[in-house]
Protein backbone atom coordinates (compact mmCIF):
# COMPACT_ATOMS: atom_id res chain seq x y z
CA UNK A 1 0.00 0.00 0.00
CA UNK A 2 1.15 3.33 -0.70
CA UNK A 3 -0.27 6.96 0.84
CA UNK A 4 0.48 10.34 -0.18
CA UNK A 5 -0.78 13.64 1.25
CA UNK A 6 -0.34 17.32 0.48
CA UNK A 7 -1.39 20.35 2.29
CA UNK A 8 -0.89 23.71 1.16
CA UNK A 9 -1.46 27.00 3.58
CA UNK A 10 -1.07 30.09 1.03
CA UNK A 11 -2.17 33.84 1.06
CA UNK A 12 -1.93 35.90 -2.14
CA UNK A 13 -2.72 40.16 -1.55
CA UNK A 14 -2.30 42.59 -4.56
CA UNK A 15 -4.44 45.46 -5.39
CA UNK A 16 -5.64 44.01 -8.72
CA UNK A 17 -4.64 41.32 -11.03
CA UNK A 18 -4.97 39.51 -14.67
CA UNK A 19 -6.92 37.03 -14.17
CA UNK A 20 -9.78 38.97 -14.72
CA UNK A 21 -11.19 40.23 -18.62
CA UNK A 22 -14.54 42.14 -17.07
CA UNK A 23 -16.49 42.84 -14.11
CA UNK A 24 -18.36 39.79 -14.59
CA UNK A 25 -16.44 37.42 -13.09
CA UNK A 26 -15.34 36.79 -9.14
CA UNK A 27 -13.69 40.33 -9.14
CA UNK A 28 -13.29 43.86 -10.92
CA UNK A 29 -10.13 43.54 -13.08
CA UNK A 30 -9.77 47.79 -12.66
CA UNK A 31 -9.15 49.90 -9.96
CA UNK A 32 -12.10 51.23 -8.19
CA UNK A 33 -10.80 54.43 -7.57
CA UNK A 34 -7.72 55.80 -9.66
CA UNK A 35 -7.06 58.28 -7.08
CA UNK A 36 -6.64 55.75 -4.85
CA UNK A 37 -5.36 52.51 -5.50
CA UNK A 38 -5.00 51.53 -2.41
CA UNK A 39 -8.53 50.65 -1.24
CA UNK A 40 -8.36 48.05 -3.93
CA UNK A 41 -5.08 46.18 -2.02
CA UNK A 42 -6.94 43.10 -0.41
CA UNK A 43 -6.88 38.96 -1.53
CA UNK A 44 -5.84 37.87 -4.81
CA UNK A 45 -8.42 36.76 -7.40
CA UNK A 46 -6.51 33.27 -7.77
CA UNK A 47 -5.95 33.11 -3.67
CA UNK A 48 -6.91 29.72 -2.00
CA UNK A 49 -6.12 29.68 1.41
CA UNK A 50 -6.59 25.68 1.91
CA UNK A 51 -5.42 23.25 -0.62
CA UNK A 52 -4.69 19.61 0.07
CA UNK A 53 -5.06 16.25 -1.99
CA UNK A 54 -4.56 12.64 -0.27
CA UNK A 55 -4.28 9.86 -2.65
CA UNK A 56 -3.55 6.01 -1.91
CA UNK A 57 -3.01 2.84 -4.16
CA UNK A 58 -3.81 -0.83 -3.04
CA UNK A 59 -2.67 -4.33 -4.16
CA UNK A 60 -4.89 -6.41 -3.56
CA UNK A 61 -2.94 -9.21 -1.48
CA UNK A 62 -4.74 -12.06 -3.63
CA UNK A 63 -2.86 -13.75 -6.92
CA UNK A 64 -0.23 -15.81 -7.94
CA UNK A 65 3.19 -15.40 -5.20
CA UNK A 66 0.57 -14.51 -2.62
CA UNK A 67 0.93 -16.07 0.59
CA UNK A 68 -2.85 -15.67 1.21
CA UNK A 69 -3.87 -17.59 -1.90
CA UNK A 70 -6.30 -19.81 -0.47
CA UNK A 71 -7.05 -21.70 -4.28
CA UNK A 72 -6.40 -21.16 -7.56
CA UNK A 73 -9.47 -19.45 -9.01
CA UNK A 74 -9.44 -16.71 -6.50
CA UNK A 75 -6.00 -15.77 -7.84
CA UNK A 76 -7.41 -15.98 -11.44
CA UNK A 77 -10.55 -13.81 -10.29
CA UNK A 78 -8.96 -11.18 -7.90
CA UNK A 79 -5.00 -11.45 -8.56
CA UNK A 80 -3.31 -8.50 -9.78
CA UNK A 81 -5.83 -6.12 -8.51
CA UNK A 82 -4.91 -2.38 -7.76
CA UNK A 83 -6.92 -0.22 -6.07
CA UNK A 84 -6.67 3.43 -6.28
CA UNK A 85 -8.07 6.53 -4.44
CA UNK A 86 -7.50 10.71 -4.50
CA UNK A 87 -9.54 13.10 -2.12
CA UNK A 88 -9.38 16.81 -3.18
CA UNK A 89 -9.91 19.17 -0.67
CA UNK A 90 -9.59 23.13 -1.66
CA UNK A 91 -11.18 26.12 0.48
CA UNK A 92 -13.43 28.33 -2.03
CA UNK A 93 -12.18 31.61 -4.25
CA UNK A 94 -12.45 34.81 -3.04
CA UNK A 95 -15.06 37.31 -4.61
CA UNK A 96 -15.87 40.77 -4.99
CA UNK A 97 -19.64 42.15 -4.47
CA UNK A 98 -20.33 44.78 -7.22
CA UNK A 99 -22.38 46.73 -9.13
CA UNK A 100 -23.48 46.72 -12.41
CA UNK A 101 -23.79 50.91 -12.81
CA UNK A 102 -21.14 53.63 -11.65
CA UNK A 103 -22.51 55.97 -9.00
CA UNK A 104 -19.34 58.19 -8.80
CA UNK A 105 -19.63 59.53 -11.81
CA UNK A 106 -16.10 59.37 -12.98
CA UNK A 107 -16.56 58.56 -16.45
CA UNK A 108 -15.83 54.50 -16.13
CA UNK A 109 -18.04 52.58 -18.07
CA UNK A 110 -16.62 49.71 -16.85
CA UNK A 111 -18.64 49.94 -13.08
CA UNK A 112 -15.68 48.94 -11.05
CA UNK A 113 -17.33 50.47 -8.09
CA UNK A 114 -18.32 48.65 -5.38
CA UNK A 115 -21.33 48.65 -3.01
CA UNK A 116 -20.85 49.78 0.68
CA UNK A 117 -20.98 48.17 4.29
CA UNK A 118 -24.76 48.37 5.48
CA UNK A 119 -24.11 49.11 9.26
CA UNK A 120 -27.65 48.40 10.13
CA UNK A 121 -27.41 44.91 8.99
CA UNK A 122 -27.61 42.29 11.49
CA UNK A 123 -26.51 38.09 10.97
CA UNK A 124 -24.35 36.79 8.43
CA UNK A 125 -23.51 37.61 5.21
CA UNK A 126 -22.85 34.46 3.56
CA UNK A 127 -25.68 31.67 3.55
CA UNK A 128 -24.63 29.05 2.03
CA UNK A 129 -27.35 28.07 -0.37
CA UNK A 130 -27.12 28.42 -4.07
CA UNK A 131 -30.44 30.48 -4.00
CA UNK A 132 -28.96 32.74 -2.26
CA UNK A 133 -25.25 32.58 -1.10
CA UNK A 134 -24.89 35.72 0.81
CA UNK A 135 -27.41 38.26 1.46
CA UNK A 136 -27.67 40.85 -0.42
CA UNK A 137 -28.86 43.38 2.49
CA UNK A 138 -25.77 43.29 3.68
CA UNK A 139 -24.95 45.86 1.51
CA UNK A 140 -26.07 49.30 0.47
CA UNK A 141 -25.78 51.78 -2.50
CA UNK A 142 -23.25 54.32 -2.59
CA UNK A 143 -24.59 58.20 -2.58
CA UNK A 144 -24.14 59.26 -5.79
CA UNK A 145 -20.62 60.94 -6.46
CA UNK A 146 -18.94 58.64 -4.15
CA UNK A 147 -16.94 55.47 -3.86
CA UNK A 148 -18.47 52.23 -2.38
CA UNK A 149 -16.68 51.31 1.17
CA UNK A 150 -16.49 47.31 0.81
CA UNK A 151 -13.12 46.14 0.09
CA UNK A 152 -11.58 43.88 -2.61
CA UNK A 153 -12.65 40.21 -2.38
CA UNK A 154 -13.96 40.33 1.07
CA UNK A 155 -16.18 37.17 0.14
CA UNK A 156 -15.72 33.91 0.24
CA UNK A 157 -17.17 31.02 -2.25
CA UNK A 158 -17.59 27.93 -2.18
CA UNK A 159 -15.18 25.17 -1.19
CA UNK A 160 -14.47 22.00 -2.95
CA UNK A 161 -14.22 18.45 -1.90
CA UNK A 162 -14.14 15.65 -4.30
CA UNK A 163 -13.21 11.91 -4.58
CA UNK A 164 -12.32 9.84 -7.01
CA UNK A 165 -11.37 6.15 -6.83
CA UNK A 166 -9.85 3.50 -9.65
CA UNK A 167 -9.35 -0.17 -9.97
CA UNK A 168 -6.98 -1.64 -12.25
CA UNK A 169 -6.35 -5.41 -13.28
CA UNK A 170 -3.47 -6.41 -15.32
CA UNK A 171 -3.28 -9.52 -17.27
CA UNK A 172 -0.21 -11.10 -18.41
CA UNK A 173 0.27 -12.21 -22.15
CA UNK A 174 4.04 -12.91 -22.28
CA UNK A 175 6.86 -11.90 -20.19
CA UNK A 176 7.35 -8.33 -21.69
CA UNK A 177 3.69 -8.05 -22.40
CA UNK A 178 0.32 -7.18 -20.70
CA UNK A 179 -2.94 -5.76 -20.75
CA UNK A 180 -4.70 -3.48 -18.05
CA UNK A 181 -8.08 -2.92 -17.68
CA UNK A 182 -9.44 0.07 -15.66
CA UNK A 183 -12.59 1.39 -14.17
CA UNK A 184 -12.42 4.88 -12.89
CA UNK A 185 -15.47 6.71 -11.24
CA UNK A 186 -14.55 10.69 -10.88
CA UNK A 187 -17.11 12.43 -8.31
CA UNK A 188 -17.78 9.14 -6.56
CA UNK A 189 -20.02 10.32 -4.28
CA UNK A 190 -21.97 12.84 -6.38
CA UNK A 191 -21.39 15.83 -4.27
CA UNK A 192 -22.22 19.22 -6.15
CA UNK A 193 -19.23 21.64 -5.90
CA UNK A 194 -20.85 25.25 -6.51
CA UNK A 195 -19.04 27.63 -9.11
CA UNK A 196 -18.92 31.62 -7.29
CA UNK A 197 -22.43 33.12 -6.94
CA UNK A 198 -23.52 35.78 -9.17
CA UNK A 199 -21.58 39.19 -7.08
CA UNK A 200 -23.98 42.09 -8.75
CA UNK A 201 -25.65 43.44 -5.78
CA UNK A 202 -27.49 46.35 -7.07
CA UNK A 203 -28.01 46.60 -11.24
CA UNK A 204 -29.53 50.04 -11.36
CA UNK A 205 -29.73 53.12 -8.73
CA UNK A 206 -32.84 51.75 -7.89
CA UNK A 207 -32.92 51.62 -3.98
CA UNK A 208 -33.80 47.51 -4.86
CA UNK A 209 -30.85 45.08 -5.15
CA UNK A 210 -30.77 43.03 -8.30
CA UNK A 211 -32.88 39.91 -7.70
CA UNK A 212 -30.14 37.71 -8.99
CA UNK A 213 -28.06 38.89 -6.61
CA UNK A 214 -25.90 35.54 -4.80
CA UNK A 215 -27.75 33.67 -7.09
CA UNK A 216 -25.47 30.42 -8.39
CA UNK A 217 -26.18 29.32 -11.81
CA UNK A 218 -23.21 26.93 -12.33
CA UNK A 219 -20.99 24.45 -11.10
CA UNK A 220 -17.11 24.23 -10.69
CA UNK A 221 -16.41 20.01 -11.04
CA UNK A 222 -19.17 17.97 -13.35
CA UNK A 223 -20.98 15.20 -11.90
CA UNK A 224 -20.32 11.63 -11.35
CA UNK A 225 -18.39 10.37 -13.92
CA UNK A 226 -18.04 6.37 -14.81
CA UNK A 227 -15.29 5.30 -17.33
CA UNK A 228 -14.22 2.24 -18.68
CA UNK A 229 -10.58 1.44 -20.32
CA UNK A 230 -7.82 -1.20 -21.69
CA UNK A 231 -4.10 -0.20 -21.84
CA UNK A 232 -1.56 -2.83 -23.58
CA UNK A 233 2.14 -2.09 -21.75
CA UNK A 234 5.52 -3.48 -23.00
Amino acid sequence: MQFRGVYTFSKALDDGDNMNTSVATNSPAFVANPLDPAADYGRASFDVRHSGVLNATYDLPFGSNRKSDSSPWMGRVFGNWQIGAIETLQSGLPFTPQLSYNPSNDGDTRNPVRPSINPGFTGAVIEGGPNQYFNPNAFIQPLPGTYGNVGRNTLQGPSLVQTDISAAKKFSLSERLNLQFRTEIFNLFNRTNFNTPNPVVYAAPTGRSSPTAGIITSTATSSRQVQFGLKLRW
